[in-house]
């Protein structure tokens, strides 16, 4: 112990422990700035590869379920036989929710909420299908039945498949607000760590100032070099980082909100085509419906106030037509006069509703495209200014440690 102690009481043996700090500062410093980046860059690919596009495909299962449901009343409302139209688009939702489907249960953590929502879809889908089938079949046949057995299908979708389908977004996309919040959190470590590296070393230049009398020392002064590079290349590509996840924030927010108003838009031709098909008993659709286009409204000005978009522009001027092709069509079924308003409901002229329906949903498809493809990008930018980082600050970390071994062991020798 004595042996010990004076050794840390002289010089050379201040020196040789003051060698020994400066290595683990360094290495410590380069570890820990090292996984603070590989933590950013790993949050950016999980958004980019994992996050993001399960979000998208929970929203084209919500999607194309709702409009399968919409779909098959307006084919419903045609006539004993549906125009090739209306059933091939039915069919091209089913099989895009199944495809949807398939993609998020493959991609997905199993939660207990997630696999909840996905063995409902997977199970309940299929029964859907059927009950619109049967629908189907009795309508071409004339039987009044058909009406109850696609209410039925309606309400199975209504209150089990778009409320699991919901809930699978709803996770989707709190993991793409996790993600994001991980890669663009303030790189408060990274400069705290690396101005703790700076201090020690030129606390070290000091001592070996005040103990050799020389002004500098080579390698410590190549190491604070190092370390200075090293800090401003992290703390550099971290604020990169931020702004760009702040961007893609942005864009996250917006798709979220374009998504919501092409539910409600979704959710409301459902219920304006059920309306016409209970004949008379559709006040809690028509109800619903108003519901839908409230909140439809809500979204597109919300949106609006996000971004300047053409499209969202077009997207209130086709709302608007839709509203006014919505009053026709009640005004029609309140007199009485079911054939005027399933025409007008059914519609492919200016007027009608489906042309404006289909229209509004076109113009928040390209927007949510547009969206998607700003986010995407700003992610990939994030990604960019990460590359060869971690290498970088480790190898750095690694010169910085050898720099101020060399620099301390020049002062050493001259104790020999």
């Amino acid at each position: 112990m004595n042996r010990v102690t004076g050794l840390a009481r002289s010089t050379p043996g201040r020196l040789s422990l003051l060698a020994l700090l400066l290595i683990v500062v360094s290495l410590l410093v380069g570890a820990v700035t090292a996984l603070s980046v590989q933590r950013r860059s790993a949050a950016l690919e999980a958004l980019a590869d994992r996050s993001e596009p399960l979000a998208f495909a929970a929203q084209e299962v919500y999607r194309a379920m709702a409009d399968a449901d919409a779909t098959a009343a307006s084919a419903f409302l045609s006539g004993g036989v549906e125009s090739a139209a209306l059933r091939g688009r039915y069919e091209d939702d089913v099989a895009k929710a199944a495809a949807a489907l398939s993609a998020a249960t493959s991609g997905t953590a199993r939660s207990e909420r997630v696999g909840g929502a996905l063995a409902t879809l997977s199970g309940q889908l299929p029964v859907y299908t059927g009950l619109v089938e049967t629908a189907r079949t009795h309508n071409r046949q004339g039987n009044p039945v058909g009406a109850a057995y696609l209410r039925e299908a309606s309400t199975l979708m209504r209150t089990r498949l778009l409320p699991a389908a919901q809930e699978l977004y709803r996770v989707e996309n709190a993991n793409v607000v996790r993600d994001l919040e991980g890669a663009g959190s303030p790189p408060w470590a990274e400069l705290l760590l690396g101005a703790a590296a700076l201090a020690a070393l030129v606390l070290a230049q000091r001592f070996l100032t005040r103990r050799t009398n020389r002004v500098l020392n080579p390698g410590l002064v190549v190491a604070t070099a190092v370390t200075a590079v090293s800090l401003l290349w992290a703390l550099g590509a971290s604020l990169l980082v931020v702004s760009h996840v702040s961007a893609a924030k942005d864009g996250a927010t917006l798709v979220d909100v374009l998504a919501r108003a092409r539910i409600a838009t979704l959710t409301a031709r459902g219920d304006e085509t059920l309306t016409l098909v209970a004949r008379g008993n559709g006040g809690d659709y028509e109800n619903a419906y108003a519901e839908a286009d409230r909140v439809l409204a809500e979204q597109l000005a919300r949106a609006r106030g996000l971004v300047a978009s053409a499209h969202l522009d077009g997207a209130v001027e086709h709302h608007g037509r839709w509203r006014e092709a919505h009053r026709q069509v009640r005004e029609a079924d309140v007199r009485g006069d079911h054939t005027v308003a399933v025409a007008v409901a059914l519609g492919q002229d200016a007027a009608g509703a489906a042309t404006a329906f289909d229209a509004l949903d076109s113009e928040l498809l390209a927007a949510i495209g547009a969206a998607r493809a700003e986010l995407t990008l700003a992610i990939g930018e994030a990604r960019g200014a990460l590359r060869g980082v971690v290498v970088a600050v480790a190898a750095l970390a690694l010169l910085a440690a050898a720099a101020s071994t060399s620099g301390v062991w020049q002062r050493l020798k001259e104790y020999r």
